[in-house]
């Protein structure tokens, strides 16, 4: 026999004064009440409630048994007040893991906006270039670019990211200016390591895509790293135009390979599978979707 309906039944006995009266409105027949109370005291060994023809009334423990069963339930009902609050307002703390590009250009703007609409809502953000475990490692969301192999995770789309293909005027005045993909070769390419293809470069160009192998004497897991080499004249460099925004506007770096466009890196935004996902999950990943999708034609 189920222990909380009992439990349950002895309050409702207690309460109202019968097991009639607390077999009405509780789905219960009176029988089973009294079968409820009887297993009760069965379980316990003693008991609960002293029966004549005219009245009920609680032995000695079956009064400090009530007040502990009263108690129980009010736990109870204040857990399931936490779990329906919970349902109702996006709150608490959200774990965020996200490519070092993104995390330190257009994504703190974005994470600012919606925490100013969620004000209940915490984020720890942890940037990473690195695949991370969700599970393992206990996040919430991982906004990742490149290719993925088949995880699991719930994976939805995001704008993919523009890449731009440059270098310093000094580097190209010493070692000269790149035309077509293939003269890549001849120059010192700084790569990404976390590259999907390391150390192969893809483009759109008038014949169609086409890829080319580069080399260099720097490569790094993170685009900061590779853009600082570059504006030390160390080589060229392809990465997220967002990356190198500032630096194009202000002729630190220079755009290259004209009629080339660096196909774009894709981007996504992972969940866990989860039936019932939070409302600060819910609407963080649509917020994320929704501003990253703007662009239909990449970030």
């Amino acid at each position: 026999m189920d222990r909380f309906a009992a439990m349950l039944s002895f309050i409702r006995v207690v309460e109202k004064g019968s097991f009639a009266a607390a077999a009405r409105g509780s789905g219960f027949t009176a029988p089973m009440v009294g079968n409820h109370v009887r297993f009760l005291e069965e379980r316990l060994g003693t008991q609960l409630i002293n029966r004549t023809t005219r009245q009920h009334s609680l032995t000695e423990l079956g009064r400090v048994y009530y007040e502990q069963c009263r108690q129980i339930m009010t736990e109870v009902d204040a857990a399931e007040g936490i779990a329906t609050d919970n349902q109702a307002a996006p709150r608490g703390l959200l774990r965020v893991t996200a490519p070092v590009t993104l995390g330190t250009t257009i994504l703190p703007g974005l994470l600012a906006e919606y925490l100013h609409y969620h004000r209940e809502v915490r984020i720890d953000l942890a940037l990473h270039d690195r695949r991370v475990d969700l599970l393992d490692e206990g996040f919430d969301v991982a906004i990742r670019s490149g290719d993925l192999p088949d995880s699991g995770l719930i994976v939805r789309s995001l704008a993919p990211l523009s890449l731009v293909v440059c270098a310093t005027p000094g580097y190209l005045s010493a070692h000269g200016i790149p035309r077509t993909p293939a003269d890549l070769a001849e120059h010192d390419c700084l790569d990404f390591a976390h590259s999907s293809t390391p150390g192969e470069w893809h483009f759109a160009g008038p014949a169609g895509n086409c890829s080319k192998k580069v080399k260099g004497p720097f490569r790094a897991n993170n685009g900061q790293s590779l853009r600082m080499a570059a504006l030390a004249d160390l080589g060229i460099i392809m990465q997220p135009e967002m990356l190198v925004t500032e630096d194009l506007s202000a002729g630190s770096l220079v755009r290259l390979l004209p009629g080339y466009t660096p196909l774009a890196r894709t981007l996504q935004i992972l969940t866990l599978p989860d039936r019932y996902p939070t409302p600060k999950l819910r609407s963080f990943v649509a917020f994320i979707v929704s501003r990253f999708n703007f662009k239909k034609g990449g970030i």
